[in-house]
């Protein structure tokens, strides 16, 4: 808008024309005009320029990184080595990556209990209990790695689930 159309404007002229021509956007102050002014005289056009700042890390930290993942504890998550090495997570993900190393995820399971071994033959035992007098048919039942048995359709003699 400085030099668009008829003529030249000054900063402040650009600024009152902005808010006239578009008074449903944020209006712009003398500074960003300044700034943007400056950038199409230095590119030549007024896109966003995305920043392209690298981390710093010197070849003795990368290595000493890849050390603890590999020697100390191979199942170190990614955040808990930044912690460490006093690097910033995003860092230490983009070295990882760039060598080739997948972080370990901690993923929460259920916890195995001194009687689950019990409790399991118990319950293979009502079920072939079941099976063996009729009450159960395995076509009822849907078997997955999940946490939980779901029954396809409800026996009327029997409920495992409660």
């Amino acid at each position: 808008m400085i030099g668009y159309g008829d003529r030249a404007r000054t900063q402040c002229e650009v600024v009152r024309l902005f808010r006239e021509t578009h008074p449903d956007l944020p209006p712009l102050n003398q500074g960003t005009i300044s700034k943007i002014e400056a950038q199409y005289r230095e590119m030549g056009h007024v896109r966003k320029v995305p920043s392209k700042r690298q981390a710093v890390v010197d070849d003795d930290t990368k290595l000493n990184l890849l050390l603890a993942l590999e020697e100390e504890n191979p199942i170190t998550p990614a955040r808990q080595l930044a912690r460490d090495s006093n690097l910033n997570h995003k860092t230490v993900s983009k070295i990882l990556k760039y060598e080739k190393k997948r972080p370990y995820k901690m993923k929460a399971v259920q916890e195995l209990l001194e009687d689950d071994p019990d409790r399991r033959l118990e319950f293979c035992d009502l079920l072939m209990t079941c099976i063996d007098q009729n009450q159960l048919s395995l076509e009822w039942i849907v078997f997955s790695d999940e946490a939980t048995i779901k029954w396809v359709r409800k026996s009327p003699k029997l409920s495992l689930l409660g």
